[in-house]
């Protein structure tokens, strides 16, 4: 009897795992490639999109006016999933900003480790090209900052929705509004995280043959 029960259990727990990340409103097991060959982060001599997982925002010269999306996106996102190897925030901010941004650090600070929250500082041509290379239907207003957050695979490709209910191609997430982020964007950084988690065991699993 206990045999059986443990055997169950083992079966189970990896369905539950895989469930837990890929359940969720979306209607493919995994996010569309939309756009392929993001920029890179080239002006940064320390972060860089290769290899990570990434949630890109664009905070600009607004970074005061921006703390609000800040923290919605600090306790709706990273929270849940900062732990995961990989996986990091980038804000590009303007060069001029640093007390707004060691300011926004320190309030992070006491709502979780901020460890993976990284300020990248660029001029407003790096800024804006940076961002035209991700081709959304999404504009920066005049202070290069934008509500709107983006999924950055570990290839440099723009990740999201070719079919979403409601915006048809859904490029990035509203993090002016919780329901944005809790209806979609929770599930959408669950499927990605859950792909290559899936891919890592398969080939961890080809290598032991």
């Amino acid at each position: 009897m206990k045999k059986t029960f443990v055997l169950v259990v083992l079966f189970v727990l990896p369905i539950v795992a895989y469930l837990f990340f890929a359940s969720g409103v979306t209607n493919f097991g995994k996010l569309s490639q939309l756009t392929k060959n993001v920029e890179e982060l080239h002006f940064s001599d320390q972060t860089q999109f290769k290899d990570k997982i990434t949630v890109l925002g664009f905070l600009g010269s607004d970074v005061e006016g921006r703390k609000g999306n800040a923290f919605n996106l600090n306790q709706k996102i990273y929270k849940r999933f900062y732990e995961f190897t990989d996986f990091q925030f980038v804000m590009l901010v303007a060069d001029d900003t640093n007390d707004e941004v060691d300011a926004l650090k320190k309030e992070l600070a006491t709502l979780a480790d901020n460890d993976k929250w990284k300020f990248v500082y660029a001029s407003d041509e790096e800024i804006k090209n940076l961002f035209n290379s991700l081709k959304t239907d999404i504009e920066l207003d005049a202070k290069n900052s934008t509500p709107y957050v983006f999924i950055i695979d570990k290839d440099l490709t723009l990740r999201g929705r070719s079919d979403d209910e409601d915006d048809g191609t859904k490029y990035g997430f509203n993090s002016t509004l919780v329901s944005d982020l809790n209806n979609k964007m929770v599930d959408d950084v669950k499927i990605i995280l859950a792909e290559y988690r899936l891919a890592l065991k398969k080939n961890n699993a080809e290598r032991s043959k």
